[in-house]
């Protein structure tokens, strides 16, 4: 018996690249060449290596993307080293310039290079990373809240947070993720409820079957609303889901089927996932929002987090000055506290005195005229 020869195929860095150069996601090379998204990530790695059938499809799919970059002429791409794509974090409804704006037309976008690639300074790294994201997660925070300018807050928020912690989120392996749920987190705060802005209701999406799914999404508790855009919206897994949300696989399944049981019974018409994606990602376009520049973003964070700065150090400078004068003023010794004062019982009352007599008034006379006068010594005389 003799043994096939292998397909040769490129080094697994190679392989990531010539994917990532071609637009193409992990789910879509893998549907194309038969297999799970798990698996061409496990390839990508250098954990394993595809065999038989496999390795000639994903090797014959692999020659097909060298060419066409070879004839497209596109320059090497930088490595992303994320675990999740960007593109599968931001699949609802990012208005690309040149595209129409429709979750489908996003998927063909070229993802961001990582925040942690060579050759950039954070400040780009920072502005790609937001330019890429910042649009759709402003599109899926207002589907979270209802409110246009509290998702662009939020993401706002986000955004700065990330800045402020840059070396943290850089070295992130799902640096989009992790602003993701930092805006997820600011938009779905309850202290928003007391800001005089958001007691106003706000102007409903012009067409009504718009606001009927907003309404229905927004009768949703938090938890059961962002379980669903993560899951039906945005296309995140399962397990992806339950660790963004902090709950349990289990738990937040029961979230899930309790979601889309009431948008069904709400909207019998969204009663298949794939209906109701498309419906989430139109609803999100009809906002016209629109995010802010990422120099004003990152201004923004640095003016924060100068203010806070100076506060802490006229905080720390006032608690000196206080410890000091505390010093300064307190007593060195034990003073003993002055006891409560006490009635005294038994003592005769102070009576004034009374009219002088004549011998009185004669003698004070006497010593008013010889007092002044000269030394002679008064002697008492018996009388």
């Amino acid at each position: 018996m003799t043994r096939s020869p292998t397909t040769p195929l490129p080094p697994p860095d190679e392989c990531r690249r010539l994917r990532e150069t071609a637009s193409l996601t992990r789910h879509r090379l893998a549907r194309r060449v038969g297999v799970r998204p798990e698996t061409v990530r496990a390839w990508e790695s250098g954990r394993s290596t595809p065999r038989g059938r496999n390795r000639e499809a994903y090797a014959k799919l692999l020659a097909g993307l060298a060419e066409g970059t070879a004839d497209a002429g596109a320059p090497r791409s930088l490595p992303v080293h994320q675990e999740k794509e960007v593109t599968a974090v931001v699949t609802v409804c990012l208005d690309k310039p040149g595209g129409d704006g429709s979750p489908e037309a996003f998927a063909q976008a070229p993802p961001p290079s990582s925040a942690s690639s060579p050759g950039r300074t954070p400040a780009q790294a920072f502005d790609a990373l937001y330019s890429f994201c910042a649009p759709a997660l402003v599109r899926q925070t207002y589907l979270l809240t209802g409110r246009r300018t509290l998702a662009r807050e939020s993401v706002e928020r986000a955004f700065q947070l990330a800045w402020d912690r840059w070396p943290e989120v850089a070295r992130d392996p799902d640096p989009a993720g992790w602003v993701r749920a930092a805006a997820y987190e600011c938009a779905l705060s309850p202290w928003h409820r007391y800001r005089r802005r958001h007691r106003q209701p706000e102007p409903p999406p012009p067409d009504e079957d718009d606001q009927a799914l907003l309404e229905v999404l927004l009768r949703l508790p938090p938890p059961y609303r962002r379980t669903l855009l993560l899951y039906d919206g945005v296309g995140l897994g399962l397990p992806e889901t339950a660790a963004e949300t902090e709950a349990t696989t289990r738990a937040t399944a029961g979230r899930l089927t309790h979601a889309r049981e009431t948008v069904a019974a709400r909207l019998p018409d969204l009663s298949d996932p794939r209906e109701l994606h498309r419906r989430l990602a139109e609803l999100a376009s009809t906002g016209r929002l629109r995010a802010a520049e990422p120099p004003v973003v990152r201004g923004g964070g640095e003016r924060r987090a100068r203010l806070w700065t100076r506060a802490a150090v006229v905080l720390t400078v006032a608690l000196i000055g206080t410890t000091a004068l505390t010093l300064r003023t307190a007593p060195t010794r034990y003073e003993p506290p002055v006891p409560p004062g006490e009635t005294v019982r038994g003592v005769p009352p102070r009576v004034a005195p009374g009219p002088l007599s004549e011998d009185q008034r004669e003698l004070r006379t006497l010593l008013r005229e010889k007092l002044p006068r000269g030394p002679e010594r008064l002697a008492p005389q018996a009388r």
